[in-house]
């Protein structure tokens, strides 16, 4: 697996620095470098890299700014790069992967590069499971159909199994993308449903068999509709069989 890798800092020194530490791996690729937060939020979105070597203070948009400014569901995997420890504790509440006070020691940095490996490959874990006919949520593997609806919030998905919530660092697009679409439809931009447990829909909202009411977007309202028609056909046809 190649790591697609950004640089984001504006002083050269430490972006020769970031460099000169990934030249020692051979499976990286430095596919661009951002001199202010302007700059690196134009870049994270064209080139979708896995990793992002971010610094937090930077003319134009600071390092906060740059994650505020990026859609959420195409989000990589942040390391923030600063000469300040004082961001360490709003850097994890945005869910960066790790936070490096410079100057970057080499041990501190291989440190952080094995901990982006083990989240990836966790990740690459994960998609396999999404592909195959069951899933792992958490550290459980379930049913598709015990899934209730999953929820997106900040950088994770919250998926809700057997009245239970579990959080998956990953997007509801990739987990849409990879979700069997005849059972599971996005009724909201932050919501997806098993239509299996759907009771009712309204005009605004669905009710959950469980007694869960979720806001269902209006300009989705008409999917929704159909897919459960579709749903309800097929199960009648099952049933008759």
């Amino acid at each position: 697996m190649t790591l697609r890798i950004v640089i984001a800092d504006d002083e050269p020194l430490a972006r020769r620095g970031i460099r000169q530490l990934l030249a020692a791996y051979d499976d990286v690729e430095i596919v661009a470098e951002a001199r202010d937060g302007a700059e690196a939020v134009r870049i994270i979105e064209s080139s979708a890299p896995d990793l992002v070597f971010l610094d937090v203070q930077m003319p134009e948009l600071d390092g906060f700014e740059v994650l505020r400014a990026i859609d959420p569901e195409r989000m990589p995997s942040i390391i923030f790069v600063t000469a300040y420890d004082t961001f360490a504790v709003r850097a994890f509440e945005a869910n960066a992967l790790d936070y490096i006070v410079k100057p970057v020691v080499e041990s501190r940095f291989r440190e952080a590069m094995k901990r982006c490996r083990e989240h990836l490959l966790s990740r690459a874990a994960l998609l396999r499971f999404l592909a195959s006919p069951r899933l792992l949520v958490g550290n459980v593997v379930v049913d598709p159909d015990e899934i209730t609806w999953i929820e997106a919030e900040d950088y994770y998905a919250a998926i809700h199994v057997n009245g239970r919530r579990h959080l998956m660092r990953e997007s509801l697009a990739s987990l849409e993308s990879r979700l069997d679409r005849a059972t599971f439809v996005r009724v909201h931009r932050a919501a997806i449903v098993n239509l299996v447990h759907v009771r009712e829909i309204g005009d605004t909202t669905l009710l959950l068999r469980d007694g869960t009411r979720l806001p269902l977007s209006r300009r989705r309202r008409h999917d929704v509709e159909e897919a459960l028609r579709k749903f309800a056909a097929r199960c009648t046809m099952s049933t008759a069989r």
